[in-house]
């Protein structure tokens, strides 16, 4: 690998419907789809030929690979955590769990596998200004992944849209659409941390009068010690989608909570942002999601100044991502648009995009 870090195109795997989520097998040969038929689909990186190995009855929302117990594990918008063999010559579901009576909006697994998190929560009116009302249920749940039992639930302001574990597994984070952030010890149950950002969230002044934007996904930084967010800032029209393609750092061990940086000005568009991963290497770390007005939806910035690294338009909209082969490529997974139906079927409009050219150990931006 040169000096510059550069993602170039290698693969575009198809799918039926748009991929919300994806998901890659320890030897980086296989991913794993959670589609908008509901599908959990295994998808050969060599063949590119997609089959289904299971299904929710709603939107799949989630999908994890438990290597240590070589299981697949997938959440949907019918509350459910489904649990499934991942080879498609002896696929079955192993266990179901009912996390939610409302979607699951998102999934994460604790870096030790031993724990998965679920968040819900309806926007519902709490009052005549339509401020959102109290949670009905848990919005965050936490799981074994061994048994399905039931280890914690946490109280937050619904609806939840992203959740996230710290790398030791002994703390879990999690945000909401009016950017409200919330982290406990998994331990003990206290809530350690809680503070808002205003930049993920706004009220609608046109078409829809209640908050818009959010905070939908959220990632700690390597040592644990920071907490990073993504999503979309303020915007005049949700119709548009077009808040400011944004992401914060903070410093949530802190007492108050410090933001301790943001992307600049000059390297955002408009857009909202979906996915946040950090490169295996901890020197870099990805944002990526839906383009509204801007010359990107994917980029790579910097861990250590947080400045742009490398940028560009994947040409769909992305909903997640997935490092592989130790960072050496990545996989950012979406959906062009559905298109109409020629000889009596839709065309595919599902898509897993793998680019190489990061690196095992990018070099720091100059």
């Amino acid at each position: 690998m040169g000096e510059v870090v550069r993602l170039t195109p290698i693969k575009d795997l198809k799918l039926p419907t748009a991929v919300l989520a994806v998901a890659a097998s320890p030897d980086s040969k296989q991913l794993f789809a959670a589609c908008l038929d509901g599908g959990i689909w295994t998808v050969p990186i060599e063949s590119g030929i997609p089959q289904r190995l299971g299904k929710h009855e709603s939107y799949a929302s989630g999908v994890a690979y438990l290597a240590k117990s070589n299981q697949l594990l997938s959440a949907g918008y019918d509350g459910m955590l489904r649990w499934f063999t991942p080879t498609n010559s002896e696929a079955k579901e192993i266990r179901a769990v009912k996390a939610h009576n409302f979607w699951s909006w998102k999934m994460r697994i604790s870096p030790d596998e031993r724990l998965v998190a679920s968040v819900t929560g309806q926007y519902l009116a709490g009052g005549e200004k339509y401020e959102p009302a109290k949670e009905r249920e848990p919005s965050v749940r936490v799981f074994e992944t061994e048994t399905g039992k039931q280890v914690a639930a946490f109280a937050h302001t619904p609806p939840v849209l992203s959740v996230a574990f710290s790398p030791d597994s002994k703390h879990i984070a999690a945000a909401n659409l009016m950017g409200e952030i919330r982290v406990w010890e998994l331990a003990t149950g206290k809530q350690v941390a809680t503070w808002t950002t205003p930049d993920f969230t706004c009220w609608g002044i046109i078409k829809s009068h209640h908050y818009i934007g959010g905070i939908f996904d959220l990632a700690f930084s390597p040592d644990g010690r920071e907490l990073l967010a993504c999503g979309m800032g303020p915007m005049v029209d949700p119709m548009a989608g077009n808040g400011k393609q944004t992401w914060q750092r903070f410093a949530w061990t802190e007492t108050p909570v410090r933001k301790v940086s943001q992307i600049q000005d000059a390297d955002a568009g408009t857009g909202l942002m979906e996915s946040l991963r950090f490169h295996p290497s901890t020197k870099i770390f990805l944002m990526a999601g839906k383009l509204a007005q801007s010359k990107w939806n994917a980029a790579l910035f910097d861990a250590s100044s947080g400045s742009l690294v490398h940028a560009l338009d994947c040409k769909m909209r992305i909903t997640d991502a997935a490092w592989l082969g130790g960072g050496t490529q990545l996989a950012l997974a979406g959906a062009t648009g559905q298109g109409n139906k020629k000889d009596g079927r839709y065309p595919d409009f599902g898509h897993i995009k793998l680019f190489d050219g990061v690196g095992s150990n990018p070099p720091p931006s100059k």
